[in-house]
């Protein structure tokens, strides 16, 4: 009786973790997945070596801090969406217009802030850019926060939809700043 006993709960126990290794697979290929920033050209939203988890599902909108392979290289991006389709982008004076009305970017560092000048944008228009005056559909645009030091849409241009993994929903270290992206 205590053999019989003993076989069922082995085979409870492996059940068991066979569900929890396929549920495993199944969050990390389908619905969420760890990230490293690389790099500084998300500063002060991340720092190089933070560590992110990438809902895959989420819907992508304005403002999202995305993980994309990069368009010009075999690398990941971590980037801010700035325009989605339809969108006309300006920057003048270091102030962000979207679609003509003028937009707080409060992830970026404020004027007080010693380092600002090296965040700073730079005058352009999306026409100049990229020779469109809107976002095409199906494509966004995306910079990243440390805007003196990001290879971002200024340079590779709009960002096929089929590049995004995903929106950064959380980050989980260094531990001092555990929680979701601002």
């Amino acid at each position: 009786m205590e053999k019989g006993l003993l076989k069922r709960k082995i085979y409870l126990l492996c059940r068991i973790a066979a569900i929890i290794i396929i549920a495993a697979f199944i969050v990390k290929n389908f619905l969420l997945a760890p990230s490293v920033v690389w790099g500084e050209s998300m500063q002060p939203t991340f720092s190089d070596q933070d560590k992110i988890i990438v809902n895959k599902v989420a819907s992508i909108d304005r403002f999202d801090v995305i993980v994309f392979h990069a368009p010009d290289s075999d690398n990941y991006y971590v980037k801010r969406v700035i325009g989605i389709p339809g969108d006309q982008i300006e920057y003048i004076n270091n102030v962000l217009y979207l679609n003509g009305e003028p937009v707080d970017e409060p992830y970026l560092l404020n004027e007080n802030s010693p380092a600002k000048r090296a965040f700073q944008t730079g005058n352009f228009t999306l026409e100049e850019l990229t020779g469109y005056s809107t976002v095409p559909e199906n494509t966004y645009f995306v910079l990243g926060d440390n805007r003196g030091n990001s290879n971002d849409s200024r340079f590779f241009g709009f960002l096929n939809e089929q590049a995004i993994i995903g929106e950064v929903t959380f980050r989980i270290y260094p531990f001092s700043n555990i929680g979701r992206p601002k």
